[in-house]
């Protein structure tokens, strides 16, 4: 009986570490196309979905500098670069290839929404922008992008 108890064990530990393994795979890791105006690195954060500004379509401004979150509410953060920054945070794995309850900060009106997203196919990840209820929000197909393929990387 011992030994039927240890191999059981084992075999549970076993499958809780390849779930584990699996569920981190799960991330939609890689640089993500919004809009055509600015590419997002997701990446996992704490086992949470994050994604930070990687590429913009112009990212300097008139004076030939980075760009800054100007319409940020918090004027003490007015000045930090847009390039580089954490946009998408929390998203949580709400099952194979979906994810919930995250916050996407849109730089460009300094106005914070809720993120939902699903990843479609390999290259393909939806995502709904909203405030409130998903019904009233923006649905937003995120193309993947190779890094450094064309001018405007952070």
């Amino acid at each position: 009986m011992k030994l039927k108890s240890r191999v059981l064990l084992l075999a549970c530990a076993m499958a809780g570490i390849a779930q584990a393994h699996t569920a981190s795979a799960e991330v939609p890791e890689g640089v993500w196309l919004i809009k055509g105006k600015a590419a997002v690195q997701l990446f996992d954060c704490k086992g949470l979905v994050c994604g930070r500004i990687l590429w913009l379509q112009a990212a300097h401004d008139a004076q030939g500098q980075l760009k800054r979150d100007r319409k940020n509410p918090d004027s003490a953060l007015r000045q930090r670069e847009l390039c580089g920054l954490t946009v998408i945070w929390d998203l949580r794995s709400s099952g194979p290839n979906h994810w919930d309850d995250g916050w996407f900060y849109y730089p460009a009106s300094g106005k914070t929404y809720s993120v939902k997203m699903e990843l479609t196919s390999s290259d393909a990840l939806v995502a709904r922008f909203y405030q409130g209820t998903s019904f009233l929000g923006e649905t937003e197909t995120l193309n993947r992008v190779l890094h450094g393929t064309s001018e405007g990387w952070c």
